[in-house]
């Protein structure tokens, strides 16, 4: 029963930012600024951080993929981005301390990272027209405080999640 938890924690991640998407009202700022809630990216990098590469990495790659099926239509962008994110923040956690905060600041530059990867794709395959200052100021900037404000909320509790998936990793 264990075994079916995590991945279950990973569905209901993504399945709540479509559900943020579809409830938020379109002017929430006051301007026409675009929130990209990663919950389900900012769930895989605590993973990642918590415990290990091995997990985040293979995690990353299904539900990047299942993000591309779903709603991108080119296969790839997520699938790429998902685990390559997730492999360089795994790189930077060797060198700091895996405590809440360094987590904190470190998924959330994990996150402007897939932020501008998706923007450099997409203006590369001419998806995107948007010059980078207006995708800084339009979407990277307001993307970054809402999904600190998630991560403030909810990363103690996958910490602690993540923590004891780990010792029963160990166990096993």
């Amino acid at each position: 029963m264990r075994k079916f938890l995590l991945p279950l924690l990973f569905m209901l991640l993504f399945i709540a930012e479509s559900l943020f998407v579809q409830f938020l009202p379109a002017d929430v700022l006051g301007q026409n600024r675009i929130l990209a809630p990663r919950f389900l990216f900012s769930g895989l990098l605590l993973l990642t951080i918590f415990v290990g590469r091995k997990q985040g990495i293979i995690y990353a790659a299904i539900f990047g993929l299942i993000f591309d099926i779903v709603y991108i239509e080119i296969i790839g962008i997520y699938l790429f981005l998902f685990p390559f994110v997730a492999y360089l923040i795994s790189k930077i956690m060797h060198v700091l301390q895996a405590n809440m905060i360094v987590a904190f600041v470190v998924s959330v530059f994990g996150i402007a990272l897939l932020e501008v990867g998706v923007y450099e794709m997409d203006y590369l395959i001419h998806v995107t027209n948007l010059e980078f200052i207006d995708f800084l100021n339009l979407r990277l900037y307001p993307t970054l405080i809402l999904n600190a404000a998630f991560l403030l909320i909810f990363i103690f509790p996958l910490k602690r999640y993540f923590e004891k998936y780990a010792d029963a990793l160990r166990d096993e």
